[in-house]
């Protein structure tokens, strides 16, 4: 009797949407879910100069995010002052019209950040192909998808075919057994496996991550996780599903429901990894051993724990990663051998993608309640959806008594592309993805760590090792 090898879940979910190879390793995969937002009018415009429509127009799901405004949207589209970004975001509702795309617009209550919604909705499944025109669409593959960041050529393709050309993957397994310490979030894992292997350091994989930390994460601990997949330069990052994937999407709007619902569980549960399945790579990290992290450069991987000092790029071998650390400090103006808990801030952030989420708000507004902020910070929550949860669990009021600015929701600071900018020399406590040099804002310096940890730093002042306060 014919026996199948032992597979991966990346492995069962590319063989089951491959259409035809190419050249050995290249494949035509079939999407089951596109997502786009306000920025993907190229692939819309040239898709309708080519006098195309959308093939699949039921797969298709279009979030403003990216550009949306965070402060004035009780006015809907007459708040937005700037004419191009409104343009944008009237394109993309015109687009979803003329396409037949469900369209979360400004006004709508499920709007948000399209990696918060996609999941929030539940459009977002095990077993699933998933595009968006954005870096962090590998999130997506915290509930067991393959999810794929693409370009807008790409996005023009899967928008006129619903298919994509894609070389196959190796595969890289980063496990993290153990169990966190307080105080020691997602955030940490994702930021310690970077510095760990460094944003090369899986360039060409599809990491699944696995280990008893990961399996005892939260559902939004696991996004946070294959959030910055992308980070570490993989293709994707996902984790097998389980009952905690289960249980997060049953009942949610776009998940199955009934006889679907127990015909879905049956398929979700063929998935995980075969026990004797191998990966191309594998890395180990002690998750007992982890503490908060911060990152230092201008580089994610250039990340350190709270209670360690600016490494002196004297003492790193890599050549290369030994010049980018001196030019780093000199832009982050910091100097060798300070405690990281020495830098001072000027800005708290806490939003985006990475740690938008009602458990990221839960956990800041836990340190934050009873004390007070001393920088300016501002919060815009992943979603709209969010927003409204965090409203009556009387999470923003806590964000206000601490004197922190509780905006809508969108990308935010993330990118500075809506207004939400850091000024020029001023170092910000931000819990979004990426630092590098103008990422927040021209001449903006960024620290990236856990929701927890930016409130703590808004209320010292500096980088404050978030389990002194809690």
């Amino acid at each position: 009797m014919f026996m199948s090898s032992p597979r991966t879940l990346f492995d069962k979910i590319w063989d089951r949407h491959v259409v035809v190879t190419r050249n050995g390793n290249e494949a035509l995969l079939y999407i089951d879910r596109n997502y786009v937002h306000d920025g993907s009018f190229h692939a819309f415009g040239a898709l309708a100069k080519e006098g195309r429509k959308v093939r699949k127009p039921r797969q298709t799901f279009a979030v403003v995010d990216h550009y949306v405004p965070t402060l004035g949207r009780e006015q809907g589209l007459a708040g937005i002052a700037d004419p191009e970004v409104r343009g944008m975001i009237e394109l993309l509702e015109h687009n979803a019209k003329v396409n037949g795309i469900a369209h979360f617009g400004i006004d709508d209550p499920r709007q948000g950040i399209v990696h918060v919604v996609g999941p929030e909705l539940g459009l977002t499944q095990p077993g699933l192909t998933i595009t968006c025109g954005d870096s962090h669409t590998s999130t997506h593959g915290a509930l067991g998808a393959l999810a794929i960041g693409i370009g807008a050529s790409q996005s023009k393709q899967i928008l006129a075919t619903q298919c994509l050309w894609q070389k196959k993957p190796r595969t890289l397994r980063v496990t993290v057994d153990g169990a966190l310490a307080p105080g020691v979030s997602a955030k940490d894992v994702i930021l310690a496996i970077i510095a760990e292997i460094g944003t090369a350091g899986a360039t060409g994989h599809v990491i699944e991550y696995a280990g008893a930390a990961i399996r005892a994460l939260s559902m939004q601990g696991r996004l946070t996780v294959c959030n910055m997949s992308i980070e570490a330069g993989a293709r994707a990052g996902m984790v097998v599903p389980d009952d905690t994937t289960f249980q997060y999407l049953a009942g949610r709007e776009y998940a199955p429901r009934r006889a679907d619902w127990d015909k879905a569980l049956e398929f979700w549960r063929s998935l995980p990894t075969d026990e004797s399945a191998s990966f191309d790579r594998e890395v180990h990290l002690d998750g007992a051993r982890l503490e908060p992290m911060i990152t230092w450069g201008t580089s994610p991987e250039e990340a350190a724990p709270v209670g360690g000092l600016v490494p002196d790029p004297q003492k790193i071998i890599d050549l290369d990663k030994r010049a980018h650390s001196v030019q780093a400090l000199a832009y982050m103006d910091l100097k060798p051998g300070m405690p990281l808990t020495d830098i001072k801030i000027d800005r708290a952030f806490i939003g985006t993608c990475t740690n938008g989420r009602i458990e990221d708000l839960r956990a800041a507004a836990a340190v934050l309640k009873g004390r007070k902020a001393v920088v300016p910070a501002w919060v815009s929550p992943g979603s709209t959806a969010v927003m409204r949860q965090a409203e009556v669990e009387g999470l923003d009021r806590i964000f206000r008594d601490a004197g922190f600015e509780w905006r809508a929701s969108g990308c935010s600071s993330c990118a500075a592309m809506n207004g939400d900018s850091v000024p020029a020399g001023m170092r910000c406590a931000s819990t979004s993805n990426r630092n590098f040099e103008g990422r927040q804002g021209k001449g903006a310096r960024t620290h990236l760590m856990s929701p927890a940890m930016v409130a703590a730093a808004a209320v010292t002042g500096k980088i404050t090792d978030v389990r002194k306060l809690v």
